[in-house]
């Protein structure tokens, strides 16, 4: 699932890892059996302070800002989501409505007329998706389950 950047710098060859290709896949994973994919944007952070692991630079990137990757990130950490349900979950400089959570681990949240958040934690990382108004989030958070899960079973 991994994709790896090569780049040169100053005539070496450095590469470093790229978690970009999980977002290919997640919104792959939510396609329907027509085709229509049920995530439009992703993103994931690690669990550790919220620093993105995918690029902004992707064209299903959810673009999280540093305060929001860190307020989710110490939200999921400390398993305590009373600041969800108080002040609901920001994304993208947008106030989702928390809606509920599972397991200590599975945030849905939703905005009226914007769409809606699935945010899943695995040991390591917190992979969310966007889902657009109209679509179905039960398809997106079987999506997110997948790369969750994934993470999971590789000890992340």
């Amino acid at each position: 699932m991994c994709a790896y950047i090569w780049q040169r710098c100053a005539g070496v060859v450095v590469h470093r890892m790229s978690w970009d290709s999980y977002l290919d896949n997640l919104v792959g994973q939510s396609k329907d059996a027509g085709g229509a994919a049920h995530v439009d944007k992703a993103c994931i952070i690690g669990l550790d302070g919220g620093a993105k692991w995918t690029t902004d630079a992707h064209a299903n990137a959810l673009k999280l800002t540093t305060a929001e990757g860190a307020n989710i990130a110490r939200v999921f950490k400390s398993k305590d989501f009373a600041p969800f349900m108080a002040s609901g979950v920001f994304v993208e400089s947008e106030k989702y409505q928390f809606l509920r959570e599972e397991d200590n681990k599975l945030v849905l949240a939703k905005k009226k007329g914007v769409g809606a958040l699935t945010l899943q934690a695995s040991k390591t990382a917190i992979v969310i998706c966007h889902v657009p108004e109209g679509s179905q989030q039960g398809v997106a958070n079987k999506a997110v389950a997948v790369i969750a899960e994934y993470l999971e079973s590789m000890n992340m």
